[in-house]
């Protein structure tokens, strides 16, 4: 049975677990990079026992693959995952947003504006890791109050799979970043006018869908 993280013994292997996904979601350790275990050992100061476990778990949820005679390196590009996952992703997402816009504060759509204010200087500075990192801060405001737990879990655990899989950069598509935040700004104004569920629930969808057309330039299989 493939482990889950809440498996992995506390503290240490937590540590390197969460150390390794930093640096793989983060491009830190691209595609191929190769993850010795003493080494990463000697970076958090722990033995080799916990960073093993960590990177069986991220084996398991495909961030790294192990090889005969080459040992265990970050996963490379598979776009089919990307766009499953950004997929399950846009449906989840979609619902789960529309569940919690008749509970968002203007507290929180006051902090969604602010994200994509900061949104847009990433996209100024170039900086796609802190534009990603900020997105996925958006989309946490505007779902996060969604009264379904069990729909919560999924889709965090959904986007922490997208951060995986996604390499970094990938989805920072200059031509089409600015137009996101036209779209950020409409779903704010679709929860703060009280549009209807489905509404809202279609703008977040085809949102994300938006986003893998641009990186992965292919028809989307989920329906409309």
């Amino acid at each position: 049975m493939a482990r889950t993280l809440e498996t992995l013994a506390p503290g240490k292997a937590r540590l390197a677990y969460d150390y390794l996904n930093e640096r793989i979601s983060d491009g830190t350790f691209p595609p191929g990079h190769r993850l010795v275990l003493g080494s990463i050992a000697n970076q958090i100061g722990v033995s080799t026992v916990p960073v093993r476990e960590a990177i069986r778990m991220l084996e398991a949820e495909g961030a790294v693959t192990f090889e005969r005679n080459v040992g265990a390196q970050v996963s490379g590009l598979n776009p089919e995952l990307f766009s499953q996952t950004l997929e399950s992703l846009a449906v989840l997402g979609g619902y789960a947003t529309a569940s919690a816009a008749p509970h968002l504060t203007p507290a929180d759509l006051a902090e969604a504006r602010q994200i994509t204010e900061s949104m847009r200087q990433a996209i100024d500075a170039l900086d796609a890791v802190a534009f990603m990192d900020l997105n996925a801060r958006f989309h946490r405001v505007l779902y996060r109050r969604c009264p379904n737990a069990h729909l919560l879990e999924l889709v965090e655990r959904t986007r922490h799979r997208l951060t995986q899989v996604r390499h970094s950069t990938l989805g920072f598509v200059p031509e089409h970043t600015r137009s996101s935040l036209v779209e950020h700004e409409r779903q704010i104004e679709l929860v703060e006018s009280g549009a209807p569920h489905a509404e809202i629930e279609a703008a977040i969808r085809e949102h994300h869908l938006a986003t893998l057309r641009a990186a992965l330039p292919r028809p989307s299989t989920v329906p409309r």
